[in-house]
């Protein structure tokens, strides 16, 4: 492979586009990093690539082979190879300024969104990191594919205590702020709402700077939660009863238990007039 340039970092890794010499196709390369690691290739690396040989969908970026061969091992790198797409959803919703009054194109893209993370969590696969730079989108054909499965995880019944640092602020669910270890596909759902109500907004719902900041942004539009709306919430890690009480405005299901699943959120009437989607 020949490397044309480097387009993004991933999140332990390097991403470019390169040139297959073979074939001359485009391709994208992701490089990892293994200068840190004693133990030779990251646990990260690892679960990405065993996650992806599993994950088979329209929805989902594509490892470019089926076999091993796309994935090279050299010199302190391994490099995985998938297919190239060169636009995400944020660089197209910072590069046009009118999408957010294409109500047809959002509805579209949200459902590929929910589509792609049916399908993760009917395979019992968490994302965990969905943002609008991780969704890839085809110019041709505005089919939008989820990447950078680097923090998945397979999630097991029961629920596993998980690590407390995952998913980019700004779309972190509130359980896992309040620090719970034993969240699940709730976490993906609260991430896929953030990014609707981005499309729609043109701007971040949540745009915290720290996670405390993120939490009170998050309880300043739906409420500081309490036992009623959220059984359990107080004995959370990171709950405090000091938090201020702002009301609850609407009960957007801070509750991860009420939240909607992904499969729920495809039926909802809001797609019934959804059309082709590619």
């Amino acid at each position: 492979y020949e490397k044309v340039e480097k387009i993004g970092e991933g999140t332990y890794g390097v991403v470019y586009k390169a040139r297959d010499r073979v074939t001359n196709e485009t391709i994208a390369l992701k490089k990892i990093r293994l200068e840190q690691e004693d133990e030779g290739v990251p646990s990260t690396a690892i679960r990405e690539i065993s996650l992806l040989k599993e994950m088979q969908h329209g929805n989902i970026v594509r490892k470019l082979r089926s076999r091993l061969q796309d994935v090279v091992h050299s010199e302190k790198r391994l490099y995985l190879v998938f297919e190239y797409l060169d636009l995400d959803l944020k660089k197209h919703m910072d590069s046009s300024p009118e999408f957010s009054k294409d109500a047809r194109l959002i509805k579209m893209f949200l459902y590929q969104i929910l589509r792609g993370i049916a399908y993760c969590h009917s395979h019992r696969v968490l994302h965990r990191d969905l943002k609008p730079q991780n969704l890839l989108i085809d110019r041709r054909t505005n089919a939008l594919k989820l990447a950078d499965f680097g923090l998945a995880r397979a999630f097991g019944i029961p629920v596993r205590t998980f690590t407390h640092e995952v998913v980019t602020l700004w779309y972190r669910a509130p359980e896992i702020l309040l620090g719970s270890r034993h969240y699940s596909t709730p976490v993906d759902v609260w991430s896929v709402g953030c990014i609707f109500a981005e499309m729609v907004n043109q701007r971040p719902l949540f745009p915290g700077d720290s996670e405390i900041d993120e939490l009170f942004k998050i309880f300043r539009v739906m409420g500081t939660p309490n036992e009623d709306t959220w059984p359990g919430v107080t004995s959370m890690p990171d709950f405090k009863s000091a938090f201020p009480k702002w009301p609850l405005k609407k009960m957007l299901c801070l509750d991860p238990s009420r939240r909607i699943t992904a499969r729920s959120a495809l039926e909802h009437d809001y797609f019934k007039d959804i059309g082709f989607v590619p």
